[in-house]
């Protein structure tokens, strides 16, 4: 009996001296990831929590950790995307409003100051000014639209419509510009009509954008583009020049919010930086996509994918 006590003994005793050195294991682990995670916090770095272990719960943990660092360092970075991008909106907002304004205030100020001008000169600048103050109202609605459409306030009433006939009437309304421009027009409509499911409000809009950004900013090409295709199980409208088109590096930029490139703050561009967010948002609120590839002088599209309705 005694010696069955004394075995009894030495196998508690061993097993509670493995639990007190897995036990202390387990502690050394845990400080290990709570002085790493306390470095992560701290330097604001983008590491994850690394650590050799066997211990199933603390490998679990370790997943659950890095994903929980994973997220809140997507966070961050889109915080900070965000918190740039809404400070180059302010920067180029305030640019766009100033310089019209300051045209207006020049006006004003003529208006006030020469009371011997003639009654034609005064209607020249009358003339003048209306049309810079409609161009400040312009730039304020769009970007009020953005908003909306960013907040989700817009509900967009759906219909069965037909792409190509939205698209023939978008060309012919600019066809007397295309023509001024000295612009070579290539429009592919096939005869078969292609329906999707739309709001034809939204759907002249986008168009009238892309058009008239090619015009805008591709002219120098000499001609324009437009054509209907299907892709898969989608329609395609590809709206294309070729001009100068946009470098690789603004790719990824052009549908961002008052994003625009640097010849758009010429004069004779007089772009927002509003109409490409804008178009972005009503095509994909018609669960639409937009995307775009540039080669300059050779081929800059800007392709609007619908699903294609098959009734």
């Amino acid at each position: 009996m005694d010696f069955l006590l004394i075995a009894i003994i030495i196998i508690l005793l061993f097993v509670v001296a493995r639990q007190h050195l897995s036990i202390r294991k387990t502690n050394s682990e845990l400080h290990q990831m709570r002085d790493k995670l306390a470095d992560i916090i701290e330097e604001e770095t983008a590491e994850k929590v690394l650590l050799q272990t066997n211990h199933q719960p603390i490998q679990q943990m370790l997943i659950q950790i890095n994903r929980l660092l994973s997220y809140n360092q997507k966070v961050a970075a889109d915080y900070s995307r965000t918190k740039e991008s809404l400070r180059k909106m302010l920067s180029n907002m305030s640019h766009d409003l100033k310089t019209p304004l300051t045209v207006i205030l020049g006006y004003v100020e003529k208006l006030n100051h020469h009371e011997k001008m003639s009654v034609e000169e005064q209607s020249e600048v009358l003339e003048s000014l209306h049309e810079k103050t409609l161009s400040v109202i312009d730039l304020m609605n769009q970007f009020f639209d953005l908003v909306k459409l960013e907040s989700g306030d817009v509900e967009l009433s759906i219909s069965r419509l037909s792409i190509n006939e939205i698209c023939r009437k978008n060309v012919l309304e600019y066809y007397h510009l295309l023509q001024s421009k000295g612009l070579h027009v290539e429009v592919e409509i096939p005869e078969q009509n292609y329906y999707i499911l739309g709001n034809e409000n939204a759907l002249n809009r986008i168009l009238s954008n892309l058009i008239s950004n090619a015009i805008r900013y591709g002219s120098d090409g000499g001609v324009f583009g437009l054509t209907i295709r299907k892709e898969g199980e989608n329609i395609a409208v590809d709206i294309w020049d070729r001009g100068k088109g946009i470098a690789e590096a603004h790719l990824d930029h052009v549908f961002e919010r008052l994003y625009t490139l640097d010849d758009a703050r010429n004069p004779q561009f007089q772009g927002s930086g509003l109409g490409l967010s804008i178009t972005k948002r009503l095509t994909e609120a018609m669960n639409g996509a937009i995307r775009l590839r540039s080669t300059p002088y050779e081929k800059t599209v800007f392709t609007c994918l619908f699903k294609r309705l098959t009734f």
